[in-house]
Parts: structure tokens; C-alpha cells; sequence
């Protein structure tokens, strides 16, 4: 039940919202008053185990409001071990309403923030300055887990009466940064800063992503895109700084690279909806690329339910190297084996951070990428072709090239086109991975392994093919292993080289 700090029931609704069902409770009323005068409401209630995905509290705002904030709080009761407790997300919406992908967001922070506050000229982190107009608002929650017992919650809801202030006109980051022509360039494209649950400034990942010998990074807070306006004192001639969001449904989480600014992707489905693909159709209308991230994350939701036929490329590595990781890794090889098959185009692997605080480090792991320029279209164009590989740091540096009998020769990315019996020599060149060893993996599996690399990190590994042996050819750098046959986390990965016509 939901009730209000006078005490009254409000009334429940189930509804669909175009996507999964959502529940809406009674409405909040407020009555006008005088400039600089205050209001509070306050509702309470109880979420049962199975609850919607969303629930919403409408708010009635009259006239004349400079500022709306809401605060919340919730129960968190002891669980058995294995046990989900409570965890319960918040955003609002204003009075365009809450339709599925419609003009009504106004900030989403999950669980990282017990309050927020929005009015023209200000807002917090996670949501968008903007008139607090008169009409129904609606709160919206998100029970990601419940606990057993239920999820009892407050939410205080306080309105500020007056004139609005000055609203502020967004400036963003340019799209294009002092490039060195066709190069590799070195990119973090998962990265979260206080305007979702992160902790570190703007400024303070730029300084970091510098410090990491990055060229460009990528915005990607958590189901907003409020950070969108704060990058551009980020961005230099020494870094582009490009715009997306990481949208967190309920069955997965997918990174929009480089979408225009201000572009806003709603998250509120799961796969069974049948939603997706409209959205991903958004995100490259909008110039994006649609990139799942982490797709064998064990968190809640992390897991990828939505198949890969949207994906422009996939986040392999994300974070420090984990088994979760390596099963990503291995499910993209297989998709690798099916697209020699003809059964799909390939889809090329990235990696990245997903920096939230310290000590997480910026750029670990980083993709680097062969593009024309350091600009948002030339990175998106040599991402989405391949040409790239993923590296642990700026120190380990990858040169890989195929090349046939008569001259031809293909990179990163790229098909060397010869005959089925043309003998083909494969060849890594490597810096910056002391004792690692070089691996590399075919449509057959690992059909070479090199013996450790020297503790000064350089050297070169070739090996000889033919494209009836080998359809494709990637290469692996991992460090040693603890122990056993189990190979080594990795120090970096190719894309591959596809071989024959």
C-alpha cells in the first residue's frame, strides 16, 4: 500500500507502457503557493516480491514551482546467503509523461543517490536542468531486487514556489580533436562518471584518460545522458571526448558509442518485449554504434539476452580480465566460425574499463584503432570495420599483418584475398609484454603457441597457412599461467585477418 503523510490509501493501477507492465499508484497533490514558500508530501508503501519492473508515483505540480527534489529511502532486512535483499532504483519524468522512448525523461540516478533535485538553471548529477512545469510528474522506480519480506519505502517530495531561474544552454564537446592523420589511435569507450554511479568528476577521468595515453574516450552513464553538457572543458586537441550512454535493461546492458548530443535511449524493456531493435535503430540514426557490453557478467540483469543481430561490435573485455571474460571470448570466436560459414557478417571485439572510482584504472583494458583521423566518424568507421585490437595498457603495442605468395598482404580487420592452397605467412610483431606468450587462434582453434616472449616485451612470431587451413587467423597475448593448461589472462587481442576469397 501507498499512503501519503496524511494517512490516505492510494489508488493501484497495472498498465503497460508499451514495453514490460509497470504499476501506478495514487496520485500526489500539492496546492499552489506563494513565491519562496515550501511544500512537502510524503508517500510511503510496500513492493512485494514479483513487482513490476517499474513503479510509478504520479505528482500533480500546479504553477509557479521553481525547484522540485525528492528524497527516498528504503528497508534493507537481512537475507539467508543466496538470498537477493533489496535494492531499489529512482528517476522521475516530467509532464510529457512516461511513454516508452517518448520526451518525458529527466534523469534516472539507480541507486546511487538517496535524493535530487531539478529546476531550470541547475540540476544533480544524472538528471536535466529544465522548467519545472505545471501538470502530472511522475516518479519512477525501479525494484531490482526484493527481499522476501518486501521492500518498504519514503519518498518525501518538496516543491520550492517562485520565479524560475535562467535556463542554461548546453555546450558540447567538439567531434573532432588534433588527430596525426591515419594512425592507431588508443580508446576507452566504457566509462562512468558521478553523473551515474560513478565517482569521479569529468575533469578527473579526462586527466586520467590522458595519463593512460588515451586519444578518445566515450560518455556512458548509466540510462542518462545528462552528462552529455559537461565534457567539453574535458575535451582537447589531445582528446576527443564522444557521447552515448550505457543502457542497463533488465537482460543486459549495451553501450551507445558516439550517438549525437543530447540523444536519450530508454532502457525500460527487457528481450521479451520485442523492443530492442528499435532502439538500437535509434542509436545509429542518432550516428551511434550499438556495442552490448559485458555479455557473461554475473551481476543481476548484466547477462546479454538480446542476441547479437543489432550489434555493430561487441565489448569482449571489460574491466580487469575475469573467467567471465574468457567465456565472452570464447562465444566470440564462435560467432567468428559461424560468419566464415556465411551464417552472419562478423562482428568485430572491443574493450574497455567500465571505470567507476578508484582504484579502477582508466584505459584497462583500451581499444586501439586504425583510423583516418581523430575524429567521432573515423573512429566509429575503423571500429565498426575491425580494424582494431584491445589491449591491457599503453604500453603493449600489437603490429599483425597476413601476407601471400605474390606480394598480397591484409591487416587487422581486412581479408587476404589468395587462393586455398596459397601459402600464407602470418606475422605479430610485439612490444611492452614481457614474458607473454603469443597465440593464434583459428575457425580450428589455437593452431600455434610461441614460447615466452622476453622480459624485455619485444619480439616477433610468425607462422605459416594456407587459407584451406585456416579461414581466419586472430592473435592472443596472454601473460603467463599460475598453473596447469588453463592459458594466462590476457595481455592483448586481435581482431582477425580473414584469409582465402
Amino acid at each position: 500500500m501507498c499512503e501519503d503523510n496524511h494517512g490516505g490509501l492510494a489508488r493501484r493501477a497495472l498498465f503497460v507502457t508499451g514495453a514490460a507492465a509497470a504499476l501506478t499508484l495514487g496520485s500526489v497533490s500539492f496546492a499552489s503557493a506563494a513565491d519562496g514558500d515550501q511544500e512537502t508530501r510524503t508517500v510511503r508503501g510496500t513492493l512485494p516480491p514479483g513487482s513490476p519492473d517499474f513503479v510509478y508515483v504520479p505528482v500533480e505540480v500546479p504553477a509557479g514551482v521553481r525547484e522540485i527534489k525528492i528524497a527516498y529511502t528504503y528497508d534493507r532486512p537481512s537475507v539467508p546467503a543466496g538470498t537477493t535483499g533489496n535494492a531499489l532504483d529512482i528517476g522521475v519524468f516530467d509532464d510529457r509523461g512516461t511513454e516508452l522512448g517518448g520526451r518525458g525523461f529527466r534523469g534516472w540516478s539507480g541507486g546511487a543517490r538517496t535524493e535530487f533535485f531539478l529546476r531550470a538553471d541547475d540540476a544533480t548529477p544524472g538528471y536535466l536542468p529544465g522548467p519545472v512545469r505545471e501538470g502530472t510528474w511522475h516518479i519512477a522506480l525501479g525494484p531490482y531486487t526484493v527481499a522476501p519480506q518486501g521492500l518498504s519505502y519514503e519518498i518525501t517530495i518538496t516543491l520550492t514556489y517562485g520565479e524560475p531561474g535562467e535556463a542554461v544552454e548546453p555546450v558540447y564537446p567538439p567531434e573532432r580533436a588534433k588527430g596525426r592523420g591515419r594512425a592507431w589511435y588508443r580508446g576507452d569507450c566504457h566509462l562512468h562518471s558521478w553523473y551515474s554511479d560513478g565517482r569521479r568528476t569529468p575533469a578527473e577521468i579526462g586527466a586520467l584518460a590522458r595519463a593512460a595515453g588515451l586519444d578518445f574516450i566515450n560518455s556512458s552513464e548509466h540510462n542518462t545522458h545528462s552528462a552529455h553538457a559537461h565534457w567539453a572543458d574535458v575535451a582537447g586537441d589531445d582528446l576527443l571526448v564522444m557521447l552515448g550512454e550505457e543502457i542497463t535493461t533488465r537482460n543486459g546492458h549495451v553501450v551507445a558509442l558516439g550517438t549525437d548530443p543530447g540523444t536519450f535511449v530508454d532502457w525500460r524493456y527487457r528481450a521479451r518485449d520485442n523492443r530492442f531493435g528499435r532502439f538500437a535503430r535509434q542509436i545509429r540514426r542518432a550516428g551511434g554504434l550499438v556495442v552490448p557490453a559485458h555479455p557473461h557478467a554475473t551481476c543481476v540483469g548484466c547477462n546479454w539476452k538480446f542476441g547479437f543481430g543489432e550489434a555493430d561490435a561487441v565489448e569482449v573485455w571489460n574491466g580487469p580480465y575475469t573467467p567471465d571474460d574468457e567465456v565472452t571470448l570464447a562465444d566470440w570466436d564462435s560467432m567468428l566460425v559461424a560468419s566464415v560459414r556465411g551464417e552472419r557478417g562478423w562482428i568485430p571485439a572491443m574493450g574497455s574499463s567500465d571505470a567507476h572510482r578508484d582504484p579502477d584504472p582508466v584505459g584497462s583494458p583500451q581499444t586501439v584503432v586504425l583510423a583516418d583521423d581523430l575524429t567521432r566518424q573515423a573512429i566509429q568507421e575503423g571500429i565498426r570495420a575491425g580494424r582494431s585490437y584491445i589491449a591491457e595498457s599503453a604500453r603493449v603495442a600489437l603490429s599483425f599483418r597476413a601476407s601471400g605468395g605474390r606480394g598480397e598482404h591484409a591487416g587487422i580487420g581486412e581479408r587476404l584475398t589468395v587462393g586455398r592452397d596459397t601459402p600464407v605467412t602470418v606475422r605479430l610483431e610485439v612490444t611492452g609484454a614481457p614474458r607473454c606468450t603469443v597465440r593464434f587462434v583459428t575457425d580450428q582453434g589455437v593452431l600455434h603457441t610461441s614460447a615466452p616472449l622476453p622480459v624485455a616485451g619485444a619480439g616477433v612470431v610468425e607462422w605459416r597457412t594456407t587459407p584451406s587451413y585456416a579461414a581466419y587467423v586472430r592473435a592472443e597475448v596472454r601473460h603467463e599461467a599460475a598453473a596447469g593448461p588453463i592459458p594466462g589472462p590476457l595481455a592483448a587481442f586481435t581482431n582477425p585477418i580473414f584469409l582465402g576469397r
